[in-house]
């Protein structure tokens, strides 16, 4: 019997509950009222995995090469944001551990999986729009992925709005680095 609600009250059959713990040892912490399909979570998240890696990739060549009278700053923050990108690559692959899966990390088939490309552009503000474009599309991807696990596995959730949270402030930051560097702001409040 799964835990259900009675008149506003929290009740389990804490029997049922404690077999069912001692059985299937093997699947850690899926548990038999885990309401997504694993597989399909192992996917999703390994596709996050070659996102966050992309990224990561992108910001560090960035704040290699990034050239100007004003880039020092400008590393400084691509730097601080492929750091960033890296923890959430490690968070997102130590969840696919929990399910029971393995990240996936090959190179060869990191950039197919990736929703945002790598792109190095050729300039200081083609670096940064092209910063921005990959937030805003992990961005859409991370929060159609929040909607998708919803219920069926809070902890997935809670872990992309997390991440999500960073993202947007990323993309905030390379908003403002783009008014900083064109002088026109392109957000309309």
């Amino acid at each position: 019997m799964l835990p259900m609600t009675t008149a506003g009250q929290f009740t389990s059959d804490i029997e049922a509950v404690r077999k069912r713990a001692r059985e299937h040892l093997e699947e850690g912490a899926v548990t038999p009222n885990y309401g997504g399909d694993v597989k399909t979570a192992i996917r999703l998240l390994n596709d996050a995995v070659a996102a966050e890696i992309v990224c990561m990739l992108r910001y560090r060549y960035h704040a290699i090469v990034a050239t100007g009278i004003a880039s020092d700053s400008v590393k400084v923050e691509f730097e601080q944001h492929a750091r960033d990108e890296e923890q959430h690559m490690l968070w997102f692959a130590e969840r696919i551990n929990q399910l029971g899966g393995n990240p996936n990390l090959n190179p060869a088939e990191v950039s197919g999986r990736s929703a945002p490309q790598y792109v190095e552009g050729d300039n200081l503000v083609d670096m940064i729009k092209e910063n921005l474009i990959a937030e805003r599309i992990v961005i859409e991807t991370y929060r159609d992925l929040i909607r998708f696990f919803a219920q069926n596995d809070p902890t997935t959730r809670v872990l992309i709005e997390r991440v999500l949270a960073q993202e947007e402030d990323h993309a905030n930051d390379m908003h403002d680095l783009l008014v900083a560097h064109e002088g026109e702001p392109m957000l309309q409040h």
